[in-house]
C-alpha cells in the first residue's frame, strides 16, 4: 500500500510577534446567506459583486498556501457557506490536504439549512464533524431570530447529519430576554442527542443599537445559573478554538463557553480568518486587514503570496478590544458578523 506524498516540501511555519504558531484558518466563502440573524447581519444586507469574489480555485489555492505554512485545522465559514455554488467542489479539492496527512480537520460552520442535501457528501469527504448555529428550540423565537429561517429545516438538517456520521456542536449564542429561559433546556436536548453545546456571548460588530445592548448576556452570570441546577466540572478538552468546557455531571455531555468580553481569550490565539474577497483579519476584534487577494492574483507562483503572509501575521495583535460601549452606541468593530464568519 502506498502512502499518500505531501505536495509541500518546506514548511516555514507561521509564527506571530507573541511566539503564537498560527495552526488554525477560518475562510468565509461567501458573504451570502439563507438566514438574516439579528446579530449577525441587518435585514437588508448589500452583498458583494460576483467579481469581487474569490472563485473556487482562488480559495483553494490560498487555503492550501496556509496549510502548506503549517495551518492544521482550516474551517470554512460564511454567510452560510452551504449556499455557495459549487462549495463541494472545493471541501472535495482541500479533502486531499487530510489525505495527505497535511491538515488535521476539515470542517464546517452552518446554520443547519443546507445539511439535509449535503451531509452525506460532506461525510464522504472527510469532514467529521460540523458546527451548527442554533439559539432557540421556539420555532417562534427562531424565526424571530433569524428573521427567514424554519426551525424545523435545521432539526431535519441535524437529522441528516448524525445519520451521515458527522459529530453535531451546537452553538448558540446567549441572548437577554430572548434565550435566556431555554439555555438549561439546550443543554439537555443537545446532550440527550449526543451533541456538545458551545454558549457564546452576543459581539458588538456591526450596527449596534440599543436591542444590541439590551441583549449582552454574561456567561458568567449564565455558567453561575446553570451551576445552580447542575454539577460542572471544569476539563482540558479543546478543540483548537477560544471555547473553555465543562462537563456536566448530570448529562454526561460536554458544554462549552467563549466568553469574548467577560474573559479575555487572546492569550493562546493560534487563529486568522480570510473574508470570501481574500482578506485577511489577523484578529477578530481588530480592523487591521491584509489583501491577499491581489497577490493571489498577480502571479500563478507563491512567492508575492507568501511574502504577504508573512507581513501581516508579522502584525497579529495580543489581543482584541471588544467592549460594549453602552454611551455611543456603537460596535468595537464596524464590520458585520457575516463579514469575517465569526
Amino acid at each position: 500500500m502506498t502512502q499518500a506524498v505531501s505536495e509541500f516540501e518546506v514548511r516555514r511555519p507561521l509564527i506571530d510577534p507573541f511566539a503564537r504558531a498560527i495552526t488554525y484558518l477560518r475562510v468565509s466563502v461567501t458573504d451570502r446567506c439563507d438566514f438574516r440573524c439579528v446579530y449577525c447581519m441587518s435585514e437588508n444586507m448589500n452583498f458583494l459583486p460576483k467579481a469581487d469574489l474569490l472563485t473556487l480555485e482562488e480559495l483553494d489555492r490560498l487555503c492550501s498556501a496556509f496549510v502548506a505554512r503549517g495551518v492544521r485545522k482550516l474551517r470554512l465559514t460564511g454567510g452560510e457557506p452551504l449556499v455557495r455554488r459549487g462549495i463541494m467542489t472545493l471541501v472535495g479539492s482541500l479533502s486531499r490536504h487530510l489525505a495527505a496527512g497535511d491538515l488535521d480537520e476539515l470542517t464546517l460552520t452552518t446554520n443547519g439549512s443546507q445539511l439535509s442535501k449535503y451531509a452525506r457528501e460532506l461525510a464522504g469527504h472527510g469532514i467529521k464533524r460540523v458546527n451548527v448555529s442554533l439559539d432557540t428550540l421556539d420555532a417562534d423565537k427562531f424565526r424571530a431570530i433569524t428573521r427567514w429561517g424554519d426551525l424545523d429545516k435545521v432539526i431535519a438538517g441535524i437529522d441528516a447529519a448524525q445519520d451521515a456520521g458527522l459529530r453535531v456542536k451546537i452553538n448558540a449564542v446567549a441572548l437577554k430576554g430572548v434565550n435566556e429561559d431555554e439555555i438549561a433546556g439546550l443543554v439537555e436536548w443537545a446532550h440527550g442527542r449526543d451533541m456538545e453545546l458551545t454558549l457564546i456571548e452576543v459581539m458588538p460588530l456591526g450596527d449596534v443599537g440599543e436591542g444590541r445592548l439590551d441583549q449582552y448576556l454574561p456567561l458568567s452570570i449564565v455558567r453561575a445559573r446553570l451551576a445552580e441546577r447542575y454539577t460542572l466540572e471544569d476539563i482540558p478538552y479543546r478543540t483548537g478554538g477560544p471555547a473553555r468546557y465543562v462537563r456536566v455531571a448530570e448529562t454526561g455531555g460536554t458544554l462549552g463557553f467563549i466568553t469574548p468580553l467577560t474573559h479575555n481569550f487572546c492569550e493562546s490565539c493560534n487563529r486568522v480568518r480570510i473574508t470570501c474577497t481574500g482578506t485577511l483579519y489577523m484578529c477578530l476584534g481588530q480592523e487591521d486587514a491584509a489583501d491577499l487577494r491581489t497577490p493571489l492574483r498577480a502571479s500563478e507562483a507563491n512567492a508575492l503570496l507568501d511574502a504577504a503572509i508573512d507581513e501581516a501575521i508579522a502584525r497579529k495583535p495580543k489581543g482584541h478590544d471588544f467592549i460594549i460601549d453602552r454611551r455611543h452606541q456603537r460596535p468595537a468593530v464596524a464590520r458585520h458578523m457575516s463579514v469575517t464568519g465569526g
